[in-house]
């Protein structure tokens, strides 16, 4: 199949690529966000397009969060608690499709975090992989960076698990599987999207 090219994909739906680290706590409260705005054929997205921040949570950061990102609690003393970064972050989520690896988590956490907000779509990476490469062993962002060859050189300085690298990964593996699928937006939205945003089937002509 014949490769559609990504701006014709993308046009006509803005999104924003998404990705938090939390402290640990139930629920959590995000510690560090990245946001990278991509508006299809606008013209090419680069590292320089991504907003990162790091937020000082009400509750501190658990150990065992400290080692899955390396942020810890004297990273974010100094920073704004998060009412002082969600006025910046709002607008760029705002009407755009929300699109994460293991999107559940991030859309979860964002609306937990911006009462009101509601994306016109959300597309899960992970959902996405899953359907167009069957049978992998793991579909973790790292492994998926090394079995797909993705370049992880745009944003140079950052690392796994914190949001800025993890956010360009999202991003990268987007167009990536796209790409090499095929997929039209409708196809995109099928393989992808989070079972609350998939359009209702029609009705077929069962007997009524």
């Amino acid at each position: 199949m014949t490769a559609v090219p990504l701006s014709t994909v993308l046009e006509g739906h803005p999104l924003a690529v998404v990705d938090v680290e939390g402290n640990g706590a139930q629920p959590p409260q995000i510690v560090e966000i990245a946001v990278l705005p991509v508006d299809g054929p606008a013209g090419p997205v680069t590292g320089h397009d991504l907003r990162t921040w790091l937020v000082r949570p009400a509750m501190p950061i658990t150990p065992i969060a400290h080692r899955i990102h390396g942020i810890g609690n004297e990273d974010v003393e100094r920073k704004p608690p998060w009412y002082g970064v969600a006025r910046e972050v709002q607008p760029l989520l705002t009407g755009r499709t929300l699109v994460a690896h293991d999107a559940s988590t991030e859309y979860r956490v964002l609306g937990a975090h911006l009462p009101g907000w509601q994306p016109p779509m959300v597309l899960d990476t992970l959902k996405l992989a899953r359907h167009v490469r069957p049978g992998l062993p793991g579909y973790g962002l790292d492994a998926l960076v090394v079995h797909t060859g993705l370049d992880t050189t745009g944003i140079g300085g950052r690392r796994p698990h914190r949001t800025g690298y993890d956010t360009w990964c999202a991003w990268q593996l987007l167009r990536a599987l796209l790409d090499e699928s095929g997929l039209d937006w409708d196809g995109l939205v099928h393989a992808a999207a989070l079972t609350a945003f998939l359009p209702e089937r029609e009705p077929g002509d069962g007997l009524w």
